[in-house]
């Protein structure tokens, strides 16, 4: 790759070609408006209604609707997260009906191969960075999505994406910078990481963004009073096919 590019296609193109292929020639993929204003503003409207049910991680930096996995781990709570993980997929169906397998269904249409939830492990979930939060000042972490990749055994020899799915942007920023940096067998990031060539992707409410799991990337600061919240899954491709989680 000589220069990184992030890909836009419209929502028709989902799939055609499989995702997999394009990401083997762009750091990112977007598809513009998988999902309808409609939806969306259900979605977040139901999201608040269960603010109660929010999860808080890494002291209020952000909030999750369903247990992410990768909070659980660094936070050591690892037991918690598999020991509930099926009231974590009740809540998120009771308050988003089939939001979890419309996303499993998106994602066997972006690959054009089936997707089935990862036995044992949440199924997709809701990320909520709040307005003015940490992240919002600061930007997310910068980060491989390799948590998932590793326990309880390495899966680190396969295919492995990341989908973001959003419902509310921020009024300003809060893109998505992926670096064309790969993960080599450490979660160290480097300064020279941070030289190579990247992108900025922007999302409008409803775009769904695919990225290599594998590849360096981080939320980016964001302004105005609206909180950014998104549709998280993680995929991997394992001997029997494609399976996701949260």
């Amino acid at each position: 790759m000589a220069e990184p590019h992030a890909l836009t296609l419209p929502c028709t193109e989902l799939g055609h070609p499989p995702v997999t292929e394009l990401l083997k020639h762009y750091l990112c993929v977007r598809y513009s408006a998988v999902f309808s204003q409609e939806i969306c503003q259900r979605y977040v409207s139901a999201i608040y209604d269960a603010r109660q049910f929010w999860h808080a991680d890494f002291d209020g930096a952000q909030f999750s609707l369903g247990r992410a996995w990768y909070t659980h781990l660094e936070q050591h709570r690892v037991r918690l997260y598999f020991g509930r993980s099926q009231d974590s997929d009740r809540l998120v169906e009771r308050i988003l009906p089939r939001m979890q397998s419309q996303v499993r269904d998106l994602m066997s249409t972006a690959l054009g191969e089936p997707v089935k939830a990862r036995a044992g492990w949440c199924g997709p979930g809701v990320h909520i960075f709040p307005a003015a939060g940490w992240c919002a000042q600061h930007g997310g972490d910068i980060h491989f999505d390799s948590e998932g990749l590793l326990y309880p055994e390495p899966l680190l020899h396969t295919a492995a994406l990341t989908m973001i799915l959003m419902l509310q942007p921020a009024e300003r920023g809060g893109g998505l910078k992926v670096w064309n940096t790969l993960y080599k067998h450490s979660d160290v990031i480097t300064p020279d990481m941070l030289t190579t060539e990247h992108v900025i992707v922007p999302y409008q409410t409803g775009d769904l963004v695919i990225i290599d799991a594998y590849r360096l990337h981080q939320i980016q600061p964001f302004e105005g009073q609206r909180d950014r919240i998104s549709i998280t899954a993680h995929l991997a491709r394992v001997l029997h096919g494609w399976v996701s989680w949260f």
